[in-house]
């Protein structure tokens, strides 16, 4: 085992946890929201709204061809660059935001979230060259926590810059921050061996995902499953993609307050991980995820009907305990259906699946808050997500994993 490959791929995790921290989650759609878009009747979530679905779209869309390149072409190391390249530029370009600069900032959203989602595609292929098959699951989790470290950091650093009015400075440090810890990973992987024409390989690897979605849908069982998991991770990434906005706008969080409630969330999101980890063996996956849902009905109920931040707080620990157990959960239930051999082939339509529900609940989110000019009915909307997935959940026989 190459220690020093792992760190470096480790490490990646670690940078790239900056941009989804500070960019995507906690502190620029806030910025982006009330400050360049600046309309307190919810233009702003209708601009977040349609970048982030946009943004998503087109990973959807290109996700299946981007597989088949780092499966099949040998070029996975380049397209990991050009990948990170794209969203260090797009970020590092949100410095020369100004008030009113809608577009703008739309379009680099839209170019630094489509370039990430990408990189990732590359980065997991890294894994399984770079790792004996019996550490994999060791791996993966080693990277998982130290981009949890990653959030932490690059969000502190974010909080001290913007306190001081640093807002330029803060997109750049994430620029810098993404940039450097990346460089490890450039340096000791494998490198790129071409085996098959680019445009060959993409085309492949979209053809192989067609071929396996629909080898699943045929499977009256696994086709609920990949509704209801549509439906709940949909109403799980509009949470995500909105919280920050929504405690600002509706219940005046401040910059430190944000931030202290993101760690709350990753804090317990790991929590929940680990002590739900032996329920799914002895309670069955499917169980674990109906609770799971029930305890996110209540998190959106909630925030409906909160108007004070100590309850938001405490929903946001709900959250998160709900967060990091459905995540876990999800994926041992899809496993159990993977024939041997067909790991690789299963999980690139469960990435899929998950990629392409992040498109229509950011989207509902942004217009209901526009149309309404409240945010409460729009996450109140949400609600209907995490419903429709519970009851299908519950239409699985109970003796089901």
């Amino acid at each position: 085992m190459n220690k020093k490959r792992i760190l470096s791929w480790c490490l990646f995790d670690f940078a790239n946890s900056s941009y989804s921290a500070v960019i995507a989650s906690v502190i620029f759609p806030v910025y982006y929201a009330t400050v360049i878009v600046g309309d307190s009747s919810g233009a702003g979530d209708l601009w977040w709204g349609r970048a982030i679905s946009s943004s998503m779209f087109i990973v959807a869309v290109l996700s299946p061809l981007l597989g088949g390149i780092a499966d099949y072409s040998g070029l996975r190391k380049r397209s990991l660059f050009i990948s990170v390249a794209l969203c260090v530029g797009a970020v590092a370009g949100l410095s020369t935001l100004k008030i009113g600069d809608v577009l703008k900032g739309f379009f680099l959203i839209l170019i630094a979230n489509t370039a990430m989602e990408s990189a990732v595609v590359f980065y997991n292929s890294f894994l399984p060259l770079i790792s004996p098959k019996e550490y994999l699951g060791r791996v993966s989790s080693w990277g998982f926590g130290i981009g949890y470290l990653g959030s932490i950091l690059s969000l502190l650093t974010g909080l001290y810059l913007i306190q001081r009015g640093h807002y330029d400075l803060t997109w750049i440090s994430v620029s810098v921050f993404f940039s450097i810890f990346s460089i490890p990973l450039f340096l000791n992987m494998p490198g790129d061996e071409r085996r098959e024409r680019f445009l060959h390989s993409a085309g492949k690897g979209f053809r192989y995902i067609i071929r396996t979605f629909r080898e699943l849908w045929k499977d009256s069982v696994l086709r609920r499953f990949l509704i209801a998991y549509f439906l709940y991770i949909d109403g799980i990434n509009t949470v995500i993609t909105f919280s920050g906005i929504y405690a600002t706008v509706t219940l005046g969080f401040n910059e430190k307050e944000l931030v202290v409630l993101y760690i709350i969330v990753q804090v317990t999101a790991l929590l929940g991980a680990f002590v739900f980890a032996r329920a799914v063996d002895s309670w069955g996956a499917r169980t674990v995820i109906v609770i799971s849902l029930l305890l996110w009905i209540i998190v959106s109920i909630g925030a409906y009907f909160v108007n004070s931040k100590t309850g938001f707080f405490l929903i946001a620990i709900l959250a998160g305990t709900g967060l990091g157990t459905i995540q876990a959960s999800s994926r041992a239930y899809f496993s159990s259906f993977i024939p041997q051999g067909k790991e690789s082939e299963y999980f690139g339509v469960y990435s899929m699946v998950g990629k392409s529900s992040a498109i229509l609940g950011p989207f509902l989110f942004g217009e209901i808050s526009s149309l309404a000019g409240s945010q409460r009915p729009a996450i109140l909307a949400v609600t209907g997500f995490f419903i429709s997935g519970f009851l299908l959940m519950l239409r699985f026989r109970p003796h089901q994993t």
